[in-house]
């Protein structure tokens, strides 16, 4: 629960606002981290010292449900002349570290990020006659924030967030949003270490897409250069009716040659999937879902897992040199790649905890491999192969309803199990598939009906006999069974 107040107005645990140049004795009693953010704010408002703000009645280091502990809200008069409206701006306090006494944030030292090291922003386009901000935007950066501290999962600059609901609550396109560094918030060095302020942008679903199959900054840049969609400080209007690509059909064009070009930087995906091994009964005792050391069945390792994770999240970057993460890396504490680490494995669940001790789960071959995937998961399937593999990258499936992944990979990847001589190997539950340029674009044509998925009936088969591979797209209530 929050209440909306002055930032000024006295509150629970909150002393007034201070600006750089605010009483000693206010300043003193005003969190080191709080302030540092505060003074940003100032700079860039000076004259709306104290804005509306809304506030946890209940602090989260207090038992409360709200992580961030403030937004405030101010009024952004744009730039005509630049084709920026006026606005509302939302800034977030209590992903970084705002008192670094480890109530919430535990402290690393002021040469790194500040708690999670950002902040949350979101400009929203102001409504004739509209004298107040609109409050819904803090309880949409309450839940993204929500996600943040419960997964541990940082956000960057080009990610994409599918909320699959108007952002508002209303009728509005605008339902899922991508992220990018506010382009007026400086970071910040504050006592606890650094903070940068990442900024929400509203987009619709077709958007979302192309971003998921191209890369966020590539959906940005689109988005910056139609003044209705964002312009060039990416404002929200929850009126748009329009995609950017109903407004100038040329853009898809542009996406389209950027997969072509670039490849997609989706490198994974959390979906309905499966897969069976046909070089051997399903009876067999080894049969890579059913292998059991008493009634416990074979799940995916942690360091399994930990790999898999790693793959996701590579997918939000762009990869100069594809290299999946070795099964056995020797690792301390956190995660080896070039996004500031997660605190917590995304994937790690009780299922992911090594039942099997990790080095008793030896690699497989496998002669002929059955892969199952929903509707959904199915029609990325073009994507994965024309996106990533054509261009040396990998791909992803980590299951939603069992403990499996599916893993593509092409000639270029370093790292895999899966050899051009053998290119169906499991490691437990985690099956890689190595496929050659030759046979993705053989694949790229015989799934051609997969773009448009509506024209066809389920469940529908794809097999390739030379290459002892069959996939079939499967109804949904299929991987709702135990079996799956």
């Amino acid at each position: 629960m929050a209440e909306l107040r002055p930032s000024g107005a006295p509150g629970p645990a909150a002393p007034p606002a201070p600006g750089p140049s605010a009483p000693p004795a206010f300043a003193s009693l005003f969190p080191p981290g709080l302030h540092a953010i505060y003074g940003e704010c100032r700079r860039l408002y000076p004259d709306q010292p104290n804005p509306l703000q809304v506030t946890a009645i209940v602090k989260y280091w207090l038992g409360g449900p709200d992580p961030l502990d403030y937004v405030s809200m101010y009024r952004n008069v744009g730039s005509p002349s630049a084709n920026i409206p006026e606005h509302w701006h939302y800034i977030s306090f209590g992903l970084s570290d705002l008192y670094g006494d480890s109530r919430v944030h535990e402290f690393t030292g002021t040469d790194g990020p500040s708690g999670f090291g950002f902040e949350l922003t979101f400009r929203l386009k102001r409504e004739t006659g509209e004298s107040a901000p609109p409050t819904w935007p803090a309880e949409l950066m309450q839940g993204l924030a929500r996600y943040v501290f419960q997964s541990e999962n940082t956000f960057c600059s080009g990610d994409h967030v599918s909320w699959h609901s108007p952002l508002d609550n209303s009728e509005s396109r605008i339902q899922h949003m991508l992220l990018t560094e506010d382009p007026q918030m400086q970071p910040v060095q504050t006592p606890f270490g650094v903070v940068t302020f990442l900024q929400i942008v509203g987009v619709c679903t077709e958007e979302l897409h192309a971003a998921q199959q191209w890369n966020g900054q590539g959906i940005l840049e689109l988005l910056r250069t139609v003044p209705v969609a964002g312009g060039p400080w990416l404002i929200t209007d929850m009126r748009r009716g329009e995609t950017i690509f109903e407004i100038d059909p040329h853009l898809q064009e542009r996406v389209d040659k950027g997969i072509e070009t670039d490849g997609s930087n989706l490198s994974g995906v959390s979906a309905k999937c499966a897969w069976d091994d046909l070089s051997r009964p399903p009876e067999d005792d080894e049969d890579s879902r059913s292998i059991c050391i008493g009634t416990q069945p074979r799940r995916l390792s942690g360091k399994d897992t930990e790999q898999i994770r790693e793959t996701l999240r590579r997918g939000l970057e762009i990869n100069n040199k594809p290299v999946l993460p070795p099964i056995n890396p020797q690792r301390q504490n956190g995660f080896t790649h070039d996004r500031a680490p997660s605190r917590k494995d995304s994937l790690e669940s009780d299922s992911s905890t090594a039942i099997i001790p990790h080095e008793l789960i030896r690699t497989r071959q496998l002669e002929s491999v059955h892969l199952k995937f929903n509707q959904e998961s199915g029609a990325l399937i073009p994507l994965c192969l024309r996106g990533r593999l054509l261009h040396g990258r990998h791909f992803t499936y980590k299951s939603i309803t069992g403990d499996m992944a599916i893993t593509f990979v092409s000639t270029g990847v370093e790292g895999a199990f899966a050899t051009e001589e053998h290119p169906y190997a499991a490691h437990g539950p985690w099956l890689q598939i190595l496929l050659t340029e030759e046979f993705v674009e053989k694949m790229l044509e015989d799934l051609e009906d997969l773009t448009s998925p509506e024209e066809f009936k389920l469940p529908k088969e794809y097999s390739w006999p030379e290459k002892k591979l069959k996939v079939s797209i499967l109804p949904d209530v299929v991987f709702d069974s135990p079996l799956h």
